[in-house]
């Protein structure tokens, strides 16, 4: 389909993006909807800028750019009553460990299980398999001997809300100096 008017590449866009369950790339936008990159992308600004409040009435929702697409997210300002609602509906949430175990793969990708459960000092392997039940990691490599090595997807980011782990705060004074964990994680690969 091509779009020739304004207000039908941003009903196109809207249309797409309100039915999409992750982040939506833009390339695959300009495909979609035969528009140039530069259209798509001031289309992309535009709806951004109107959701945001910006041109306007601000919504219950915003348009973002993060894990390598864009994608509707609800707005920073409902999120007392969505986590209301939420827990009416009885959506699980990660436990302590699990967010722990998930900070330490975010903060020292590719890692192993034996260096995560060093790290926190106790058994992980449930908390890894939960981890991919979710989506939050995945296996990236294995080492010679045989180890599984994790990271972070992109399912990871979009929940966070960045485009890449280069956003992740930085977490001095929270934990040990890097040399220290680089010597704990040396010790364990022995």
């Amino acid at each position: 389909m091509t779009i020739n008017h304004d207000e039908q590449l941003l009903a196109a866009l809207e249309a797409i993006l309100i039915i999409s369950a992750e982040p939506v790339s833009l390339e695959r936008l300009c495909e979609a909807v035969s528009a140039s990159p530069e259209q798509v992308q001031d289309a992309l600004n535009y709806l951004s800028a109107e959701y945001s409040g910006q041109t306007g009435r601000a919504r219950g929702f915003v348009l973002r750019n993060v894990g390598g697409g864009w994608r509707i997210y609800s707005a920073a300002a409902q999120e007392e009553i969505i986590s209301g609602f939420l827990i009416q509906g009885g959506t699980s949430k990660l436990s302590g460990p699990a967010l722990e175990t998930l900070a330490v793969i975010a903060y020292r990708q590719p890692v192993s299980r034996s260096v995560i459960a060093g790290i926190r000092g106790v058994n992980v392997d449930g908390v890894v398999r939960t981890l991919l039940a979710h989506d939050l990691i995945q296996e990236v490599d294995r080492v010679p001997s045989g180890a599984v090595l994790y990271g972070t997807t992109v399912t990871f980011l979009e929940r966070m809300g960045l485009t890449s782990l280069e956003q992740l705060p930085p977490l001095a004074p929270h934990l040990p100096a890097r040399e220290e964990l680089d010597e704990l994680e040396a010790r364990l690969k022995d």
